[in-house]
């Protein structure tokens, strides 16, 4: 959802070096216990597929660990402490391997966040919360400025502030975002809302209706404007007249439709899917036409 993906930062070649490269022969890659690893305390990624773990661990099973994890010694030196790689870790050990091929780096705290994140976001797997949170992590805890943060991951300081803003989103829209029931765009265009606290109404209306990005850009912009008296209501005011219409033109043409009532006119949106139930709809409102000439 989150637009402008591009080179971030060292980059996974610095994560997962060549075996030519002066890092592996610094470091090397080794063999390790899966048992002496630890997951990374600061891994900013929370929530994990189950459906592509299993199918993770069916490869892994048939070919091994292609593509070996990153690790760190721990400081105490009980073992060591994933930087990347922790799914192949995770499908690794539940798939009963014994060993996992890994390269072992020397990181501080701050280098392990800052490389997870760089893989992550690299390979599309945070979603714009975790990649948010992240980000803000950087700055709570290590005083980086977000045009510092920026520079780390090799994204605009504008769009490390953009993605940090989501976090003052409401809790409701939050829990949103993170399930994808509405996209990144839809919650930025609600932190544009005149006040904070009317957030949450114009975002169960957008729900509600459905609508698109942007829709709600508009919605917000109107709002903004004073075209819309206070926040949409978080359940609008039914009008039976007009559903009483939707479910007839529903029933006649067999699609979602909607009646949007304005002052002494209005709008009369008609769904489809597909081309064939746009040709479907066309010609039942064309038989009706030639029926109400003849």
């Amino acid at each position: 959802m989150a637009a402008g993906r591009g080179g971030l930062g060292r980059g996974l070649g610095s994560l997962i070096p060549s075996v030519e490269s002066d890092t592996v022969r610094e470091t090397g890659i080794a063999e390790l216990p899966v048992q002496e690893i630890r997951p990374n305390p600061r891994q900013p990624r929370h929530r994990v597929d189950p459906e592509e773990l299993s199918e993770l661990m069916a490869s892994i099973r048939e070919h091994g660990v292609i593509q070996p994890v990153v690790v760190t010694r721990s400081p105490d030196g009980s073992g060591y402490v994933l930087i990347a790689g922790e799914r192949r870790w995770t499908a690794a050990t539940r798939a009963g391997l014994e060993r996992i091929p890994a390269v072992i780096k020397e990181a501080t705290p701050e280098e392990m966040l800052e490389l997870a994140l760089v893989e992550n976001v690299q390979r599309a797997d945070l979603n714009p919360l975790e990649e948010a949170a992240a980000y803000q992590q950087l700055v709570n805890e290590f005083g980086l400025t977000q045009e510092q943060v920026a520079q780390r991951v090799g994204r605009n300081r504008s769009t490390v502030a953009n993605s940090i803003r989501l976090l003052g989103l409401p809790e409701r829209v939050q829990e949103a975002l993170a399930k994808g029931e509405i996209s990144e765009g839809h919650a930025r265009a609600l932190l544009g809302a005149r006040d904070p606290a009317e957030v949450l109404g114009l975002f169960e209306y957008v729900l509600r209706r459905q609508l698109s990005v942007r829709q709600t850009e508009e919605l917000v912009r109107r709002q903004r404007q004073g075209l819309i008296d206070g926040p949409a209501p978080a359940h609008p005011i039914e009008d039976p007249e007009a559903r009483r219409i939707e479910e007839l033109f529903r029933r006649a043409l067999g699609t979602r439709v909607e009646v949007v009532r304005g002052g002494s006119g209005g709008r009369l949106i008609i769904h489809y899917y597909n081309e064939e139930q746009l040709q479907a709809i066309y010609e039942s409102l064309a038989r009706s036409e030639g029926a109400s000439s003849e």
